[in-house]
Formats: structure tokens, C-alpha cells, sequence
């Protein structure tokens, strides 16, 4: 008697900027961690952190810790800075961490990308006539 296994679902954050990547591993709500990782936590150097080798190696933590707690297949949500004057495009390690995810065994849903839009806002820093290099 064969019974199907059931996919138990989480959500993997991944904020991904050009200095760093953060992997948080997530239950469907978003309220109970099952596994988080960084960048700086597996490099030792400052300017390796944000590198596709590091955040592949953090996804890969993350995903360990979570798949102890049962988890096989999660939604992954990409966020870069955004927001007021970060950059809207993801750092190079957000593609490396969920390709990592996958490599792992765990299978992905729906892909989405989150980051913070401005509604229109303050001014931007750089004054009236911008930043002059």
C-alpha cells in the first residue's frame, strides 16, 4: 500500500543586495523560522559576501535546517534594497540561492519577486541638480 507523499510547503526569503545575501527559510505563514543563513556567515572575507559562491553555500545551510524540520518544497520570494534609493535589481547572489534550493532537493513553487516600491517619496538624496562624480 503506496501512499502518496504529501509536499510540505515553506517560503524561502531571499534579500539579496550587491554587499550581502540573506536566505530565511519560512513556514507557509511567514511566522515560524525553519532555517536562516547569510552570506557572512559562511565567508570569511567582507567583500565575498554578496558573491553567487556564498549565497549558494548559505542556501544550502538554510536548506538543510529546514529539511530536518520536514520541509520539501517551498515558494521563494526575491527581494532586493528597493525602496527609497536602493537599487530595484536583485545582487548576484539572489539566482545562485535559489538555483542552490533546488539542488537540494527541495521543490520549488512559485517564484516572486518582492521588493519595496516607492509610492512616490521623500526626495531622493544628491540635491537639486543630482550627484556630481
Amino acid at each position: 500500500m503506496e501512499r502518496e507523499r504529501t509536499t510540505r510547503w515553506g517560503i524561502a526569503h531571499i534579500f539579496s543586495s550587491y554587499n550581502n545575501t540573506i536566505i530565511h527559510i519560512t513556514d507557509v505563514t511567514g511566522t515560524e523560522t525553519l532555517g536562516k543563513a547569510t552570506g557572512g556567515m559562511v565567508v570569511k572575507a567582507d567583500r565575498l559576501e554578496g558573491s553567487p559562491t556564498a549565497a549558494m553555500a548559505a542556501a544550502k545551510r538554510a536548506a538543510e535546517q529546514a529539511m530536518e524540520k520536514g520541509i520539501t518544497g517551498i515558494h521563494v520570494k526575491i527581494k532586493a534594497p528597493g525602496g527609497h534609493n536602493g537599487p530595484n535589481t536583485p545582487g548576484p547572489g539572489a539566482q545562485a540561492a535559489v538555483r542552490a534550493l533546488s539542488r537540494m532537493g527541495l521543490r520549488i513553487g512559485t517564484i516572486e519577486d518582492v521588493t519595496p516600491l516607492p509610492h512616490d517619496s521623500c526626495r531622493k538624496k544628491g540635491g537639486k541638480r543630482g550627484r556630481r562624480v
